[in-house]
């Protein structure tokens, strides 16, 4: 989006804090990833637990085969707004109470251990789905990250070598269509060629077996830097040895630079040398993942820490002392009643927010492609108070 286009969404007028998702960045991205698609005939799934804002499925569903879900809710959602599409599901481990409902919704259903697999997998199996096991090939590609590495000591994610050696029956094995894995975290396509090696290494016999492989998300395909043609050669390789349909489930490089989050100032302070904004957005509530990762999100209209001539630290209103966003720095220093565009903010924050302290949820609205800005959603003290207690 153009410098421009961010500066009339500064100056929207719109109430804050809100998260504004940019219909045109969606479909240019879901564009580049249909382009692969077509390159090497996989299928490509949107990853709702990165990005679930279901108004804007119709907008984004020509471009992708499905959706992948993490558990029963998000695979509902999938099967409903896109209904002629591919529904797939893993989650860690299934509930009974839940299972049968969760046949009604997905078509491909991955299981994470051979226990689980043969707790359900014949049931799954007659109900015409398509059965799959993930792995866990122990190949480790990320630095810093452990929380979001699935191949990290002791992982609870994926099916290990040896788990498969000890737990895996020839008759769990002929329940199985496909293999998944999923392994990256924001990596370029030199991440999979390295997972890929260690997947052939350790599970290439029983690739020969199956249908499809699932090479998970992770990728971040819509990246400008990102190397698409070794994408493309890793797919094809993996099709053409095995003969398999290769599937991929990226949730950010569907909605990746896709939205923002408008905010103001409340009130400026200082402690001793350092600047503080405070906003009435917060960073534990409206973009946890900024706390979780942690991560800093880009911020129109500003530089790193002492960059430029002013610099701020950015907090919420909550009672959280670490409800802190980042330190930025402005060419004039801010006042109360500023506006702020947080960008980058379409992923991991509407699916993600909470009520902590009685929080206001911020609005959703949705920049369309004609420029207009139309209101998706708007929460309020019942939002709040229903998730506590009786209804």
């Amino acid at each position: 989006m153009t410098q421009t286009t961010q500066a009339k969404l500064l100056a929207s007028g719109l109430p804050t804090p809100c998260y504004i998702l940019d219909e045109a960045a969606l479909i240019r991205n879901c564009a580049i990833l249909q382009q692969v698609q077509q390159d090497t005939g996989c299928k490509i799934l949107l990853a709702q637990k990165a990005f679930s804002n279901y108004d804007l499925y119709s907008a984004i569903a020509p471009y992708l085969a499905g959706t992948e879900a993490s558990g029963l809710y998000e695979a509902r959602l999938g099967a409903e707004h896109m209904p002629d599409k591919e529904c797939h599901v893993f989650c860690g481990a299934y509930r009974e109470q839940d299972f049968e409902e969760l046949l009604r919704y997905a078509d491909h259903i991955v299981f994470n251990s051979p226990s689980q697999l043969r707790k359900f997998g014949a049931r799954a199996k007659q109900a015409g789905k398509e059965i799959g096991l993930r792995i866990n090939p122990e190949c480790s590609t990320q630095e810093g990250h452990e929380i979001y590495d699935p191949c990290a000591a002791g992982s609870r994610l994926g099916t290990t070598l040896a788990q498969w050696n000890a737990e895996m029956t020839p008759e769990l094995i002929d329940l199985l269509d496909g293999i998944h894995f999923h392994t990256l975290c924001e990596q370029n396509s030199d991440a999979l060629a390295v997972t890929l090696n260690a997947v052939e290494k350790n599970f290439g016999v029983i690739l020969h077996k199956v249908k499809w492989l699932n090479m998970g998300g992770g990728h971040h395909i819509t990246r400008p830097d990102y190397d698409i043609d070794l994408l493309e050669k890793c797919i094809r390789h993996m099709s053409d040895t095995y003969q398999l349909e290769i599937y991929l489930e990226p949730g950010e490089a569907v909605a990746l630079n896709a939205g923002y989050l408008y905010t103001q100032v409340l009130d400026v302070l200082k402690n001793g040398d350092i600047n503080i904004a405070i906003l009435d957005m917060s960073a534990a509530c409206h973009t946890p993942d900024v706390i979780e990762m942690p991560y800093r999100p880009p911020l129109f209209a500003s530089g790193e820490k002492d960059e430029k001539a002013y610099t701020f630290r950015l907090g919420g209103p909550t009672c959280l002392a670490g409800d802190i966003i980042d330190d930025y720095s402005f060419d004039k220093p801010l006042s109360e009643g500023d506006y702020l565009l947080f960008e980058d903010m379409a992923i991991y924050s509407t699916c993600k927010n909470n009520t902590f302290n009685g929080m206001p949820l911020p609005d959703i609205w949705v920049l369309r492609t004609d420029g207009s800005y139309e209101l998706l959603a708007r929460f309020g003290y019942e939002d709040f108070k229903y998730r506590l207690g009786s209804r």
